[in-house]
């Protein structure tokens, strides 16, 4: 692994602007056309079956939730340092894939904003299903050094959003997400991208999920109704020592609830000022 430790190591320094030097208040930016302006775009074809909010429909009320939890974010961004989230659950099946990716999906609808979405859940990805995407090149490819940075990234056309899948499958998940190579990556995405969603493993399953957020600057910490218990999401807070928890995410609420509120609100604010009167009565 030395010699591949070696090339990842000179492969990051390419990667940086050589004509720009980091000062204490000013650290070192990587040079866009060398990273983003060189990664390959793909067509934005996700999974009809992904429940992904819909960029032509914004109105839709699970896209109102996720650009509720967006401003919130970014309202944290304003007084805090945060740039890299990790969106984790207690356990499986509770949504966090799910989350991670529609929050990545509104956070790119902001036009001055660039996001990726990346996929360190090498246990059991999902990105590259959803979104219709071959799983290789992606991060597991880069750290074993099989792939550049610029081939384990893409971008998804008509949008803000990049994303890197998992890679390819890996006996050792752990071990590499505990390589130094791992956390410079991490690092080096932080400075290239305004926000970095990571959608990790269950904390309560492994703990990938528990390493990758001392990686990060927040995490969120999805919950399903009827399946997460108490104790559950306290054992998982307390598995992140309580740092760094910037909030839970509840997932699950009943559909026909949601949508008759929303359908209520918009309905009624596009009606005549004398049809809302009369309803009044």
């Amino acid at each position: 692994m030395s010699r591949v430790h070696e090339a990842l190591r000179k492969a990051a320094q390419e990667s940086y602007d050589p004509g720009t030097e980091s000062t204490p208040d000013k650290p070192p930016n990587l040079a866009p056309a060398r990273l983003l302006d060189h990664v390959a775009v793909v067509p934005y074809t996700p999974s009809p079956e992904a429940l992904l909010v819909s960029l032509k429909k914004p109105r839709e009320a699970p896209g109102e939730e996720f650009r509720t939890l967006r401003t919130r974010l970014n309202h944290l961004q304003t007084t805090q340092e945060l740039h890299t989230l990790v969106v984790t659950s207690a356990s499986p099946a509770e949504g966090k894939s799910f989350t991670a990716t529609n929050l990545a999906l509104t956070q790119a609808q902001l036009t001055d904003k660039r996001v990726l979405l990346a996929d360190f859940d090498f246990r059991r990805p999902s990105v590259a299903k959803t979104l219709q995407l071959s799983e290789s090149p992606g991060i597991t490819d880069y750290l074993l050094g099989e792939a550049s940075m610029e081939q384990a990234i893409r971008k998804l056309e008509g949008s803000h959003l990049y994303v890197m899948t998992a890679g390819q499958n890996v006996s050792n998940p752990l071990e590499l997400l505990n390589l130094s190579e791992c956390r410079d990556l991490i690092a080096t995405l932080r400075r290239s991208f305004d926000w970095v969603i990571i959608d990790s493993p269950p904390l309560l399953f492994a703990a990938d999920g528990n390493l990758l957020a001392t990686m990060c600057d927040g995490t969120i910490l999805v919950v399903r109704i009827g399946a997460t218990t108490f104790e559950t999401v306290s054992r998982a807070i307390q598995s992140l020592c309580e740092n760094n928890v910037l909030g839970i995410v509840v997932n699950g609420a009943r559909r026909g609830e949601l949508y008759s509120k929303y359908s209520y609100y918009h309905d009624y604010y596009g009606q005549s000022d004398s049809s809302k009167e009369q309803e009044k009565l």
